[in-house]
């Protein structure tokens, strides 16, 4: 990883150059960047990766506010950002993780699982933690209503359009990241999976102008996902600790309840019912009931796949735990049969008399004389 203090050299700009530097060629050209804010020639360029783009000024009744909409510059910015997530990927791995992972001494598959969950564990509290100081400022729990009330959101205030820029540049970070930190070939496809489950749901909701509803479900499902990766960590620590799978398997049952309830309720019956329902991708409105129906069985199937998962690996863990609890049991009856055996063999007492060991008297038979 970047930051550390390396014996080995590798070529330039060679596959090894490259995976153990990335983080520092990363620093190398956000520090360009923050550069060109120096320069007048520049500085347009540089506020171009920096700040969100595309602001519009809304006159209130007290001042003007500065609001924001999406287009293509916005992938500047989120190309930017990129480079900074890997930046603190690479200080998290070194100076957090690695230095736990020493001290537990786990396997290859044990420690791998370890980085995995210990990163998501910082990005998802991170993001509850900012995902619920939006929705709170914002209002969008105090009135439920508002998440489909006046759509298309096409206007985004400032904190909710960089949320979604950061979100997206995570998730974006993560598909070279599995390069980098040479993911086994056996765990590539799962983490696709939900790499890709992630950039889908967030993507649509930002670009259908859906970003107060993905708010409330991005905030329900990372809040889940704290509690798992928190539960593997401590896991991975004490095998015997448990206690937080059994709070996961608890909330992550009502929580997928939960998000298919809003979503049928926000779009199935808030957009239904809404008066502008014209397919106008200039105006920012994709109030159809086709884009509807899509956008609910998108929601609908990722969590139906998502339960299919837990259900799964509930039974193979109960399966397992089944079949440690029978080997158990037959460890220890196993002593029990054997010291039986022992004891019939070597002879025993039967009516007060001591048998041999095949069962007959110990006594000499005397020879009858002829």
């Amino acid at each position: 990883m970047a930051f550390r203090r390396r014996t080995k050299s590798y070529p330039l700009f060679s596959q090894e150059f490259v995976i153990h530097n990335h983080a520092d060629i990363g620093f190398c050209l956000v520090l360009c960047v923050l550069i060109g804010l120096m320069f007048e020639v520049t500085a347009k360029t540089a506020f171009l990766f920096i700040l969100p783009q595309y602001n519009v000024s809304m006159p209130t009744t007290d001042n003007e506010t500065v609001h924001y909409h999406y287009g293509p510059k916005d992938l500047v910015t989120i190309l930017f950002y990129i480079f900074i997530t890997i930046i603190l990927h690479a200080v998290v791995q070194e100076y957090i993780l690695d230095k736990i992972s020493k001290r537990l001494h786990l396997s290859k598959v044990k420690h791998s699982k370890f980085n995995e969950s210990g990163q998501l564990v910082v990005f998802h509290l991170s993001s509850v933690i900012w995902c619920l100081y939006v929705v709170v400022t914002e209002g969008y729990l105090t009135n439920p209503r508002s998440l489909w009330e006046d759509y298309p959101h096409v206007y985004l205030p400032f904190q909710v359009k960089f949320f979604y820029l950061c979100q997206l540049a995570y998730w974006l970070h993560a598909l070279p990241e599995l390069y980098f930190q040479k993911v086994r070939k056996e765990e590539i496809p799962r983490q696709l999976q939900y790499i890709c489950l992630y950039l889908v749901h967030i993507a649509g909701a930002y670009l259908l102008n859906l970003s107060r509803l993905g708010l409330i479900l991005l905030l329900l499902q990372y809040s889940t996902e704290v509690l798992f990766h928190m539960a593997r960590l401590f896991y991975f620590a004490d095998e015997n600790n448990e206690k937080l799978f059994h709070a996961w398997a608890a909330v992550f049952g009502v929580t997928r309840l939960f998000i298919l309830t809003l979503a049928v309720l926000a779009i199935g019956f808030g957009l239904a019912r809404m008066e502008n329902q014209t397919f106008d991708p200039e105006k920012g409105n994709f109030n159809t009931l086709l884009c509807r129906l899509c956008v609910l069985l998108l929601v609908c199937a990722a969590q139906a796949w998502l339960m299919w998962r837990f259900i799964h690996s509930q039974l193979r863990h109960w399966r397992e735990y089944w079949n440690e609890q029978s080997a158990k049991r037959k460890v220890l009856v196993a002593p029990r049969l054997a010291a039986r055996l022992i004891r019939r063999e070597s002879g025993y007492h039967e009516n007060g008399m001591v048998k041999a060991e095949n069962g007959t008297s110990p006594r000499t038979k005397k020879l009858k004389s002829p």
